[in-house]
């Protein structure tokens, strides 16, 4: 068998395990759970992905509540969810809380939610945002701030909820992360360790819970038109922009539907579109991502794909060094002007 032969013959091969491992992540459907007549929380709940959850879990039926800080942004909300409003024994309804407070207080606040709409039986942590710019410009307290409202909101509601789902044995916990809870981006410094700190709770609470009938999902939606993206966009460095806007931009309602289908389907990761399933596969690790028969299929997918990742890192590193460069020539132009 000469060399032409041989590369077509591990091309084809190539392309031909990409196409089973994204069918097995994009198409295959297994019986899910029913939230039909269940409590969901939403949190991050008064816009975005997290209203569009609330949406699509109100059309399966299912007691929803908002939660957020914002009361006005809230009543609107929940005006819209009212929209998609199955039966009128629904209960759907919102709760102002700041997730960012201590824990005993976040904890109160579910107990008075559960004792107006029941136990909850899915909890989505969607509640967050993106402070942008170069690791050494974003201050301390900004720093801490995007832990506070990224890591910490999720930490206390799910730390509230578990026990009582293993208890239970029985429950779904949805973990909002980002493509920023896989690799480093230039500009995210802050907010990606945040993200970083959300896959790490998912993937243990994974281990800890499974066992317990006690499903959870971390979804890693990639940049989705949402306010939070619009604010997201007034920091974010020239170099942000260009590395990350190659992947378009998602509308939060296919967002939504999709980390629902995969919470129901109790599928570890959500994620949606070819980019983030190829960065996901890149960077999934030891995460419990599939049965025996997906992994070997992911062995074999991700023998091209790291090669070809060194090349896309390069290009990463390119279009910073070019705008490096771009910003020493107009500084000096400016400076050659003011003299």
């Amino acid at each position: 068998m000469d060399l032409a032969t041989e590369i077509l013959l591990y091309v084809s091969s190539a392309v031909i395990i990409h196409i089973l491992v994204f069918y097995f992540v994009m198409v295959t459907k297994k019986k899910g759970r029913n939230i039909k007549d269940k409590h969901v929380v939403v949190t991050g709940g008064s816009s975005g992905i997290g209203l569009w959850i609330a949406v699509t879990c109100a059309k399966q039926g299912a007691h929803v509540t908002l939660v957020a800080r914002n009361v006005q942004l809230l009543e609107k909300a929940l005006k819209v969810v009212e929209q998609h409003r199955q039966d009128a024994s629904q209960r759907l309804s919102f709760k102002s809380i700041d997730l960012t407070k201590s824990y005993d207080e976040v904890a109160k606040s579910l107990e008075e939610v559960e004792e107006q709409n029941g136990p909850i039986y899915m909890l989505v942590n969607c509640a967050g945002m993106a402070i942008c710019g170069v690791f050494e410009e974003i201050t301390p307290e900004d720093a801490q701030f995007l832990m506070d409202v990224n890591y910490k909101t999720a930490y206390n509601c799910t730390r509230y909820v578990l026990p009582k789902m293993k208890h239970a044995r029985d429950g779904i916990i949805v973990i909002t992360g980002s493509q920023a809870s896989l690799l480093g981006i230039y500009g995210y410094g802050p907010y990606a360790a945040a993200k970083f700190a959300l896959r790490g709770m998912a993937e243990t609470i994974a281990m800890e819970a499974s066992h317990l009938g006690v499903s959870v999902t971390l979804a890693l939606p990639a940049d989705t038109d949402t306010p939070g993206f619009e604010n997201e966009e007034k920091t974010k460095p020239e170099e942000t922009k260009i590395i990350s806007g190659s992947g378009g931009l998602h509308k939060p309602e296919e967002v939504a539907k999709k980390i629902v289908s995969d919470a129901l389907n109790e599928n570890f990761f959500s994620i949606l579109g070819a980019e983030s399933w190829v960065v996901t596969l890149l960077c999934s690790g030891m995460a419990p991502w599939g049965g025996f028969l997906f992994t070997v299929l992911q062995a074999f997918a991700l023998i091209p794909l790291r090669i070809i990742s060194y090349f896309v890192r390069g290009q990463f590193t390119s279009i910073v060094r070019k705008c490096a460069a771009q910003k020493k020539l107009r500084q000096e132009v400016k400076e050659k002007k003011s003299n």
